[in-house]
């Protein structure tokens, strides 16, 4: 199950039959185990890889580091799910070191977040402290090196 896991992080559209294919096994084999890996919710959702800086519909993305308290029998969980409701979060994950918790947010512009920290995450019952950084530019994302663009394999042409 881990191939097609690897096939289906390196491109969500690859066919069933692709993977078949490279794997040298039965479609309905296949087509079973993506069930499989559906239902037992390993793959959630499919999508593309945004490079939002090369878009025009800009995007900003800011690192948020959370100090919360811990709450009796949840732990850090009660928090995050609370705070994960929010639409402007994009991603969260619970951490260790110096920090409890780290949200990635999104938004349209800096002010945007800004206002979504002083409003929304700062007040939210059982959080401490945030200390947020702003992304200036993306260089690597899911594994992805964001360069120029696809490489040019086109030979030079001169006069």
């Amino acid at each position: 199950m881990e191939e097609i896991l690897h096939l289906l992080a390196q491109d969500s559209r690859i066919t069933t039959e692709e993977i078949a294919t490279r794997l040298g096994k039965p479609v309905e084999e296949i087509r079973h185990k993506i069930k499989q890996l559906e239902d037992d919710g390993i793959i959630v959702s499919y999508g593309a890889l945004i490079n939002w800086e090369r878009s025009s519909d800009n995007k900003v993305f800011a690192f948020i580091s959370v100090e919360a308290v811990p709450e009796h029998g949840t732990g850090f969980d009660s928090v995050a799910e609370y705070i994960s409701r929010f639409p402007e979060v994009h991603s969260l994950y619970l951490m260790s070191g110096s920090t409890d918790l780290q949200v990635v947010v999104e938004g349209d512009d800096f002010r945007e977040i800004a206002r979504f920290v002083a409003e929304k995450l700062a007040p939210t019952p059982g959080v401490r402290s945030t200390a947020t950084s702003f992304v200036l530019k993306s260089y690597k994302m899911e594994g992805i090196l964001l360069g120029e663009g696809p490489d040019d394999h086109r030979l030079a042409v001169s006069p």
